[in-house]
């Protein structure tokens, strides 16, 4: 590849990545005026993608609002402990490292071979909420992506027999902070290119990271095999997310059937749902058709989101390239 054509390449990559982040903010109201977004940076390139993001997105936002890294050093074994405190000072933003031995704890009360995720997240989660009361955080961002959602939903579907993920926005247990993911429409592959060429200085983990044979790692092939067999499939799945129809599952705490009566007036979403449906015997799609097939259901329009004090942002192209 010439230079010439790498420069392009990365330029629309960068703006793709700001396109999207930027619509998930917007969509879900994750930031507003004068709030302060601790971003948990954990020394992967999905944090490190958020954060490079945010600090852009800052910029030429029309609300003002702050930013704070926060690290987590959990004491793990040759956690070089310079690497982030150095990175973040040459990028001039306010941080603060909390240090805990969650490391030792998590290896004294997980067996041998067990997975150890949910007890670290656990116990991250819970200094993570402390330490945004401390700095006056309102906002707590996470980098999880697109992947991650998609990957949480099958494991709750496949593993535990629910229809649930991690949602783009949510309230913390204790109700007392607002949890948010600006990547949620973002793919893990494009933020792997983005952070080989920023050359983020990545920090792998020696705790669950080193763990084989994971489940989420079963989904991940899963996936990876699925949209190599059946391209734009896993996008599909994905747009699924937030077009659901409560009336065609079988949750009665979420749709009341007990009470459902006949009116004598057409019900759109009758009894059609048993009627093949169209797409299912049409020709298989371009990849354009199903880029736009796949795209987040719309939302309020930026009058409206602005009106509701929802952050605004102009990224640049909304080319899908």
């Amino acid at each position: 590849m010439t230079p010439e054509k790498l420069a392009r390449e990365r330029n629309k990559l960068h703006k793709r990545l700001l396109r999207l982040t930027g619509q998930a903010i917007a969509d879900f109201g994750m930031i507003g005026p004068g709030d302060r977004v601790m971003v948990c940076l954990s020394g992967g390139k999905d944090s490190y993608g958020l954060l490079d993001l945010l600090m852009t997105l800052r910029e030429r936002a029309p609300v003002d609002f702050e930013l704070i890294a926060v690290n987590l050093d959990q004491k793990q074994p040759d956690f070089p402990g310079h690497v982030l405190p150095d990175y973040l000072k040459r990028l001039g933003i306010p941080f603060h490292i909390e240090n805990q031995d969650t490391y030792s704890i998590v290896r004294r009360v997980i067996p041998q071979g067990r997975t150890m995720c949910s007890l670290c997240s656990r116990l991250r989660r819970g200094i993570l909420y402390r330490v945004a009361d401390e700095l006056g955080a309102t906002r707590i961002a996470l980098g999880h992506h697109r992947d991650d959602i998609l990957e949480t939903f099958f494991l709750n579907m496949f593993f535990g027999g629910k229809l649930k993920s991690m949602p783009p926005k949510l309230v913390s247990d204790d109700g007392r902070h607002v949890v948010i993911r600006p990547l949620a429409y973002v793919k893990e592959e494009d933020l792997t290119a983005y952070s080989a060429w920023r050359e983020f200085p990545i920090i792998p983990c020696n705790l669950c990271g080193s763990q084989e044979n994971l489940k989420r790692r079963e989904i991940k092939q899963l996936m990876r095999e699925w949209e190599k067999r059946f391209p734009g499939r896993v996008d599909h799945v994905f747009a699924a997310l937030s077009r659901v129809t409560p009336s065609h599952l079988m949750d009665r705490g979420l749709f009341d059937f007990a009470a459902l009566r006949a009116t004598g007036e057409p019900m759109p979403d009758g009894d059609i749902a048993f009627d093949a449906d169209p797409s299912f015997e049409a020709p298989e799609p371009t990849p354009q058709a199903i880029a736009i097939a796949a795209r987040p259901a719309a939302r309020p329009s930026a009058a409206a989101g602005t009106a509701a004090g929802e952050l605004q942002l102009t990224t640049g192209s909304a080319s899908t390239s």
